[in-house]
């Protein structure tokens, strides 16, 4: 979903601080790249913070992924509309994640959307438009609301429900790694999922962290660049994932209200928020709403600046500018 490109070279001013080299570690997990940088006293406290940080991430894609037919997801699917499922702590702290930002994106950001997903599906050979009859049917298994829940347990009432966490999971997970890094006692770091961004403080001997915009028009070049200290940033767009059918362009991003792709002019949305969990949904709730009201909505939340680029103009928040590097 994101398609924020970051640069690894602050913009040049006068040192903050003393120049730590930066320590880098890179793997694959929840089907994107994941990079952490950060600066690490010595080699025991930065192998303690490597294999910890792995070793969570390892563990909650295990647990929660759609894709792996043994997670706990999985499980909950594959029992829709048969019978309840036993769930744990955590699962339920995830329900109640998924309650709020429900309810907080107007119901923009809905977990049991995956049967829209499927039947609008951009990775297929040949993609195809489905019928208005396969739309509703989908749509009468999609509602967050419909789900049951009682304490240790959950049930999908209906058969071909599902749930997808990956609306929100990866910038969950890059939320919880930060933290994981300070309880290591790591305070300067920038994690990186698929770019999806939590920045720790500033790097060493720099005032923020540089992170540069990818340009819609030419993916994977930058088309300008903004620095942060102590937030995250994440964006929204589908000029890469999509398909084309009787010269109509068809996005992965879903509205789970109407069942069909966006398409409201709509090529990127990006913020600025206190968490990248924030920022991921805000900016995917924006490219959801359009101009104006995706502007508006990212205003009405506190600390959040974004940025929403459509196929004709430019619209920001009214602090954003204060965001963006000019050097």
């Amino acid at each position: 979903m994101p398609v924020v490109a970051q640069s690894h070279r602050p913009p040049p001013a006068v040192p903050t601080g003393p120049a730590v080299p930066l320590r880098q570690l890179a793997f694959r997990a929840l089907g994107t790249q994941c990079e952490v940088q950060y600066a690490a006293a010595n080699d025991v406290q930065a192998g303690g913070f490597e294999r910890a940080a792995v070793a969570w991430v390892n563990a909650f894609e295990a647990k929660y992924s759609r894709f792996r037919a043994d997670s706990l997801v999985s499980r909950i699917n594959a029992a829709a509309g048969r019978e309840w499922v036993a769930i744990d702590a955590e699962m339920e702290g995830l329900f109640q994640l998924c309650d709020t930002l429900h309810f907080m994106t107007q119901g923009v950001l809905d977990p049991t959307a995956l049967p829209l997903l499927r039947l609008w599906d951009y990775k297929a050979a040949t993609p195809r438009l489905p019928t208005d009859t396969e739309i509703a049917a989908a749509l009468a298994l999609v509602g967050w609301k419909k789900v049951q829940r009682a304490p240790g347990k959950v049930f999908l009432p209906s058969p071909g429900m599902a749930l997808d966490f990956g609306g929100f999971g990866k910038e969950y997970a890059v939320d919880v790694v930060a933290q994981i890094a300070l309880d290591h006692g790591i305070a300067s770091a920038l994690v990186d999922f698929g770019h999806d961004i939590r920045a720790l403080s500033a790097p060493p001997g720099r005032p923020a962290w540089h992170i540069g915009l990818e340009d819609p028009q030419r993916p994977g070049a930058a088309a300008g660049s903004i620095g942060v200290v102590g937030k995250g940033v994440a964006s929204s767009g589908d000029y890469l994932r999509s398909f084309t059918i009787g010269g109509k362009r068809y996005g992965h991003i879903v509205d789970p209200r109407t069942g069909r792709p966006v398409a409201n002019g709509c090529v990127q949305a990006t913020v600025i928020a206190g968490t990248c969990l924030q920022a991921g949904v805000l900016s995917t709730t924006a490219f959801v709403l359009g101009v104006p009201r995706g502007i508006e909505f990212i205003q009405a939340v506190p600390g959040a600046e974004g940025l929403i680029l459509t196929d004709k103009a430019r619209a920001q928040t009214r602090g954003f500018f204060n965001y963006v590097a000019t050097n």
